[in-house]
């Protein structure tokens, strides 16, 4: 069995789950190490106890590289018990300074691999900061054997331009991953009512501002017949006073964190559209990304709203699905969405419900063979190591 350490900056992020999901089922072992956002180690992922690096505060960047730089002088201590991996897998940059160091550590040369779904804002700086980021990513990734990242774009407006990785690519998308093979779902006239109040879900990790105060001042014009429904992880230190704000607007709530994929069919089940449209790294990160709410509420057949001109909106109008915004303004939603009714929105949704569901999903042949790909770069480790010691 391929023996995988996975190294992530956050064991509590409901996608480290999913992604070790789809490493067991595609037959690999793992062993999970990283920090935590939450007060107290994080007991268990997935049958896995996980090695605790510490904790760390988002957006803040200088704490993050302190206790990287803390974790890095007790990282052979903390995995020494541990089987020696096969690969290792290094979830975003400073986890794959964590890696090399791992290597060492352990005594070990075993592959590594990059998984990178976000390009956070400091590495796109024009100054010293951005460019002394990127040098160090392309030092760090000189000898990586692949990378991972989620969307085109950030290959297309990153990686290749700025020449940080010359691995090859994998493109492994936020698609909901489901354990039985992908099958349709079900019928639009099973679910609820096709009339308002017109719900809007906006789920997953909730860190832009900007949306926020937009969808209030939508649905305050609207007056009820728009409302939106807010489940997830809230980003506190992006909002003055996130709960605050939502209690004091009639027609948004908050529903808490949510179980992934436990939850996901009631949750899209009780909305009619989902919001696809980030703008917290506007311009770039925002613009680039393909987000897992996108692929999630388009297997349930929530309608997906997104902006034009993002990549999110190029890739719904190639489906010919969804409702695309031009501008990002109370009145740019009325005009798209302010005269919904039955017929429009049964259209709008039966295209998304006819879609192949394979759009929208993993299933475990597709982890089979993500885990058969890692596999085979630590069986050409294996063979060089052994070609080298013939010799």
């Amino acid at each position: 069995m391929l023996h995988v350490l996975y190294l992530v900056h956050d064991v509590s992020d409901p996608a480290v789950r999913r992604r070790v999901q789809m490493l067991k089922a595609g037959g690999a072992g793992v062993t999970l190490a990283g920090f935590r956002r939450t007060t107290s180690p994080v007991a268990e992922i997935e049958g896995i106890e996980p090695v605790d690096l510490g904790a760390t505060r988002d957006g803040r960047f200088a704490q993050r590289l302190g206790a990287v730089a803390k974790a890095a002088m007790s990282i052979g201590a903390k995995l020494g018990a541990m089987r020696t991996p096969d690969l290792i897998i290094a979830r975003n940059l400073e986890m794959l300074a964590l890696a090399r160091r791992a290597n060492g550590a352990l005594g070990t040369n075993v592959p590594i691999v990059y998984e990178c779904l976000d390009i956070h804002r400091l590495v796109l700086r024009d100054d010293f900061v951005g460019r002394t980021l990127r040098g160090a990513e392309r030092h760090l990734a000189r000898d990586v054997k692949l990378l991972v990242t989620s969307s085109p774009a950030f290959i297309a407006n990153y990686f290749e331009p700025f020449g940080q990785i010359v691995a090859p690519v994998e493109l492994l998308e936020n698609k909901y991953f489901e354990t039985a093979p992908v099958a349709a779902v079900h019928s639009f006239e099973d679910d609820s009512p096709a009339s308002p109040p017109w719900r809007i879900g906006w789920f997953g990790a909730l860190r832009c501002r900007r949306s926020l105060e937009l969808l209030a001042e939508f649905t305050r014009r609207q007056a009820g017949r728009f409302e939106v429904v807010l489940r997830g992880r809230p980003a506190l230190s992006e909002f003055p006073d996130f709960h605050g704000f939502v209690e004091a607007e009639p027609w948004l709530s908050f529903g808490g964190p949510y179980r992934n994929p436990e939850d996901m069919a009631a949750i899209y089940g009780q909305v009619h559209f989902s919001w696809a449209i980030d703008f917290f790294e506007a311009g770039q990160n925002s613009e680039w990304l393909l987000p897992n709410r996108l692929y999630e509420g388009c297997r349930f057949g929530a309608v997906p709203i997104s902006m034009a001109g993002t990549e999110t909106g190029r890739f719904l109008k190639r489906q010919d699905i969804g409702v695309l915004l031009s501008e990002a303004t109370p009145e740019g939603i009325e005009a798209m969405l302010g005269r919904m009714d039955q017929d429009r929105y049964r259209g709008l949704k039966s295209r998304v419900l006819a879609r192949n569901p394979r759009t929208w999903s993993y299933d475990r042949s597709d982890c089979a063979a993500f885990v058969e790909k890692l596999r085979g770069l630590a069986a050409m480790r294996s063979n060089f190591a052994t070609t080298e010691a013939a010799a």
